[in-house]
């Protein structure tokens, strides 16, 4: 079991347990935040989320949704995310900001 510490640009953050096998999507969803989706096949990009520290494995999704560059950039879809290590992950990626 892990542990994800979520932030959603508010001051503070929060950790939740999640299990190697359970996706970022699911253990955040479980509880009292939550991050939107659609399809849950990474296949829609809705539940975009940031790595900002930790290890992880990423399944299989949809590069128009999720391209190369964001990949490198540590962005990755929830339903499609499983911890290997305590996380810390942004999910309210409007207030990020970054250059393209």
């Amino acid at each position: 079991m892990f542990t994800i510490k979520v932030l959603d640009g508010s001051e503070g953050h929060i950790g939740l347990p999640c299990h190697e096998n359970e996706s970022l999507l699911d253990a955040v969803n479980k509880r009292e935040k939550k991050i939107p989706y659609a399809c849950k096949g990474g296949g829609c990009g809705l539940c975009k989320i940031k790595v900002e520290e930790g290890e992880f494995k990423r399944g299989r999704s949809s590069k128009t949704v999720l391209p190369d560059h964001e990949r490198v950039m540590n962005y990755t879809l929830a339903c499609k995310t499983y911890p290997i290590s305590d996380m810390k992950i942004l999910i309210d990626l409007s207030k990020l900001t970054h250059s393209s």
